[in-house]
């Protein structure tokens, strides 16, 4: 009955009750259009790449995780138990993982990158200048350090073996051509061989993890070494020892120095790698919008900064003065009290003025008026990531010197200098990460608003600068000559010359002046037009840049008071400290340089 009486108030709609005005569409009156067969078929095909994307990620990654936790494991043997395990049957793995890496990096470059509609887009925030650059210098370093290695390990050959030579040869052929896949292809959105891409991305990765894991476990043994043998190397060999001793002192030296000199820089390059390789993983088989890839990028302008390059190199002036003092001491015999005590100090006024600057950029970043950028984009993703992990070795570091100093002597004035340097790091940390993020996150300036600004600057400058042509000169695009009456050259054409060419270098001079003054005059300008919430942010990103730079500098290059001043290696353990300190400081290390490269991205979008 139902069914019937809504067809007849269909049929005869006056009949029913209800009002002329009201809706021509009742509810059930809706209309269900199927969908047509091409759309059914897109939306399953779009859901399937999808779907694949997904599986082809998690296989990938799986292979990676357990070819890591298969090196780990070698690793993690060849420390604890080197009679089974020795440093040659972790070579001789890496090397065959290494030719595999290669193996898929040439077929990549010959035959995926060249197949037909194989990269349609590019990821423009992948892999930008500063990260390259570090890649190169790296690269280099790395592959200075394994040419020193093979020279030591040919003056040591009597007692060396022939993996000992053949595992850097290897790794110098490994660096070079990763590299030159990295700096060539890092913007690449693979679109065929998915899963081969993919896999072979991961391998790659996994085995810079895995180098950067045997780095930092054979630097913890060579320091070791270091410290407890001055002149003889100790070589194991099951439950024995057989003495090595160079047979040629100052090539042995050279050799050595530059060893140890140029390490940190290979755990630096691994980390580097992974994070690089990580953003290509991602980008295999994205596609790009059109307004996502074509945006415009803002440009570095080293202008409209003053103070905060100032202070930013009065620091790290102060900061090499106080390193090449401590490393001095340090080379000669150990450090002294003084020494240690004259090191931290310029830490403990370093760091806080840092963190002030970050808390007051972070203020700043909260008034103004620009929206967050919520576009997705695994560039910035991995940074953070990246950021926020990289802290966590200085940070973990800070706190284990915490509770070995508060369970000690707090009141001891190394100690209480100490325990004041680990908690200004650790807030330093905290502050300088949240100022980061929030610039990175911020939308750039329109690029109307900065044309505006400098178009009207210009003019001021041009009316404010400009000056009448004088009545003797001409204006001409080289210098300005003086033009002398037809009279006088008739008179004296010889002296007229001379006078021609006496008057040409103090009218050069002159127009010079005129030059640099007109720079001086827009660098001004241009500062002075700057907002004040800009200019903070300007000069605190620039302060912030300098400061770790050279905080980046110190521990690279051997400053390591932190394992040096025994204290926290006295509570813990030598073999316990030392594994801490060598999984925190290479991550502080990276930390300060990847620091680096994000507040540039800050200062530029201010």
């Amino acid at each position: 009955m139902d069914i019937k009486a809504t067809a007849h108030q269909r049929h005869h709609p006056q009949e029913s009750g209800e009002d002329e005005t009201a809706s021509p569409n009742p509810e059930g009156w809706k209309i269900n259009y199927e969908k047509s067969w091409l759309h059914r078929h897109c939306s399953s095909l779009l859901l399937r790449d999808k779907q694949a994307q997904k599986a082809g990620r998690l296989f990938s990654g799986l292979m990676a995780m357990n070819v890591v936790f298969l090196g780990s494991a070698f690793i993690c043997s060849m420390i604890f138990n080197k009679v089974v395990i020795t440093l040659e049957d972790v070579w001789i793995f890496l090397s065959i993982l290494k030719v595999l890496a290669l193996g898929w990096m040439a077929s990549y470059l010959l035959f995926t990158r060249r197949k037909p509609h194989a990269i349609l887009y590019r990821d423009a925030h992948a892999g930008p200048m500063w990260v390259k650059g570090s890649l190169i210098l790296f690269g280099v370093c790395s592959v200075l350090l394994h040419m020193f290695r093979i020279g030591y390990n040919i003056i040591h050959i009597q007692c060396k073996s022939q993996v000992a030579l053949l595992f850097p040869s290897i790794g110098i052929l490994f660096i070079c051509i990763q590299t030159y896949f990295i700096w060539c292809h890092a913007k690449d959105c693979t679109q065929v061989h998915h899963n081969f891409t993919r896999c072979g991305l991961m391998l790659t990765l996994a085995i810079n993890l895995l180098l950067w894991l045997l780095a930092v476990t054979d630097d913890s043994v060579h320091k070791e070494i270091e410290s407890e043998q001055n002149n003889t190397m100790q070589r194991y060999e099951g439950n024995g020892t057989s003495s090595c001793r160079c047979s040629n002192k100052t090539g042995c030296k050279v050799f050595q120095n530059g060893y140890i000199l140029l390490y940190p820089f290979n755990t630096e390059y691994c980390l580097i790698c992974c994070s690089m390789l990580y953003v290509m993983w991602k980008n295999v088989g994205r596609r790009i919008a059109q307004h996502h890839s074509t945006c415009a990028k803002p440009r570095f302008k080293p202008h409209g900064v003053i103070f905060g390059p100032l202070l930013g190199i009065f620091a790290v002036i102060a900061g090499i003065c106080i390193f090449m003092m401590y490393q001095v001491q340090a080379t000669s015999s150990s450090p002294s009290h003084q020494a240690f005590i004259l090191y931290y100090s310029y830490y403990i006024v370093l760091l806080p003025v840092m963190t002030l600057g970050a808390l007051i950029g972070t203020i700043t970043h909260g008034l103004e008026e620009r929206e967050l950028d919520t576009l997705k984009n695994p560039t910035r993703s991995l940074d953070v990531i990246l950021l926020m992990g990289a802290a966590l070795g200085q940070i973990g570091i800070s706190y284990f010197s915490i509770v070995a100093i508060v369970a000690t002597d707090p009141t001891d004035l190394l100690n209480s200098i100490i325990l004041a340097y680990s908690v200004s790091l650790i807030i330093q940390h905290i502050t300088q990460n949240i100022f980061i993020i929030e610039g990175l996150h911020r939308q750039p300036l329109p690029a109307n608003e900065g044309r505006r600004s400098q178009a009207e600057h210009s003019r001021n400058g041009s009316s404010s600068t400009q000056s009448p042509p004088s009545e003797h000169m001409i204006a001409s695009p080289g210098c300005r000559e003086p033009v002398s009456s037809a009279a006088n050259k008739e008179a004296d054409p010889n002296e007229g010359e001379k006078r021609e060419h006496a008057s040409i270098p103090k009218d050069c001079n002159q127009e010079r002046r005129q030059d640099i003054r007109k720079a001086s005059q827009t660098y001004i300008q241009t500062y002075n037009h700057l907002n004040w919430k800009r200019k903070a942010l300007k000069e605190i990103s620039s302060f912030l840049i300098m400061c770790n730079i050279i905080l980046w500098i110190m521990p690279s290059f051997g400053a390591h008071p932190v394992f040096e001043n025994g204290i926290e290696k006295s509570f813990y353990g030598y073999s316990t400290w030392f594994v801490i300190v060598n999984f925190g400081l290479p991550l502080g290390v990276f930390y300060r340089m990847h620091s680096v490269g994000d507040l540039l991205e800050v200062y530029r979008s201010a």
